[in-house]
């Protein structure tokens, strides 16, 4: 079940749904919904604005024994990036700048 995983790991990350409404765009009455399972066909847009706040693939979500684990200090550090308003392209560039800094050396 989605919508139980969701309400899961979005407690175990100590985030409320209104939380985790605003950061990932998708209705606080929507995520309520999902967690108590009234709705149980979410589309792949939603599944990824949620994973991507819960710092999670997708895949956890829709299959039980997926990976859905990541170091806790890592996942901080992605909330940390996600809130800050970095986008994708522009952590891309970080990591292959340092990565071409670190050839150099």
């Amino acid at each position: 079940m989605i919508g139980y995983r969701v309400k899961s790991l979005r407690e175990e990350r100590k985030m409320s749904i209104s939380e985790l409404s605003a950061k990932s765009g998708v209705a606080k009455s929507y995520i309520s919904s999902l967690e108590r399972n009234l709705q149980t066909n979410p589309t792949i847009l939603v599944l990824e604005k949620i994973s991507r706040i819960l710092c999670i693939k997708v895949d956890a979500l829709l299959n039980e024994q997926a990976d859905k684990s990541m170091d806790e200090e890592w996942m901080e550090i992605m909330q940390d990036v996600v809130g800050s308003g970095i986008s994708k392209e522009e952590m891309r560039e970080f990591i292959q700048d340092k990565s071409l800094k670190i050839q150099k050396l």
